[in-house]
């Protein structure tokens, strides 16, 4: 579980995340849901240790990312918004790699490869190096590098962002089997089908802030309409993408 209490981050003289709190819970989707420049990316940087708040507490199951960042991240498996592939490796040396940076045992660890080649359909591409890779290529390698060690909480910046059909189904049907799993998982999107279809609590952002938080109903009941776009527009006067 996820827990993230009053964050700030301040960037000079803009505010990037104000005040931020909310809870991710074991086995439930929850989406950080906003415009660009809404603090997503920003907040999730900070629950992965990656920046450190000006103010508030993060707990990643009882572990402060601050105070004990080794502890919080060994429990995190975390995909930014850039891939960030060694252009030499194969997709099968990234997840490798990363695995025994874990301390994955190498049995475990031929497990785990095997299972997110399988997942993310990854065979045709699993033994080639990574400079030609397509962005859809590229995404799923990272995603499979950061689930290589089966950690409870996963965070997942714009994991579809970009991607084709195809791609886009395979990330989403492993967002739902770790849920499945029992497992938390947060991630943040502008796209409101993938909100709609995997979400089951829901946190707007806009300015920085909070503006709602709950399951789909709820926050289109705190906006006093009946389609979630709509309700987000209520909420934050701005526009998602709708496919």
């Amino acid at each position: 579980m996820i827990r993230v209490e009053g964050l700030r981050k301040r960037f000079g003289g803009v505010v990037a995340v104000d005040e931020v709190s909310f809870e991710a819970r074991d086995g439930m989707v929850t989406g950080l849901l906003g415009h660009n420049g809404a603090g997503k990316s920003t907040t999730l940087r900070m629950i992965c240790g990656l920046l450190q708040p000006d103010a508030g507490r993060i707990h990643v199951d009882g572990a402060d990312p601050v105070a004990r960042p080794l502890e919080a991240q060994a429990r995190i498996g975390a995909l930014p918004d850039a891939a960030g592939l060694y252009a030499r490796l194969t997709a099968r040396e990234h997840i490798e790699y990363f695995g025994r940076l874990r301390g994955l045992p190498n049995d475990q660890l031929e497990a785990n490869i095997d299972y997110w080649t399988r997942a993310l359909g990854m065979e045709n591409i699993i033994h080639r190096r990574a400079g030609g890779f397509s962005h859809g290529e590229r995404t799923k390698v990272a995603m499979a590098r950061a689930l290589a060690h089966r950690p409870q909480n996963v965070i997942l910046d714009e994991p579809t962002n970009g991607l084709d059909v195809m791609a886009t189904r395979a990330v989403r049907e492993v967002i739902a089997t770790l849920s499945k799993e029992g497992r938390c998982v947060v991630f943040s999107s502008h796209v409101m089908q993938e909100v709609s279809a995997l979400c089951h609590r829901i946190v707007v952002l806009a300015r920085g802030r909070v503006v709602a938080d709950g399951a789909p109903d709820e926050v289109r009941e705190q906006a006093g309409e009946a389609d979630l776009e709509d309700a987000f527009v209520a909420l934050t006067g701005q526009k998602l993408e709708a496919v």
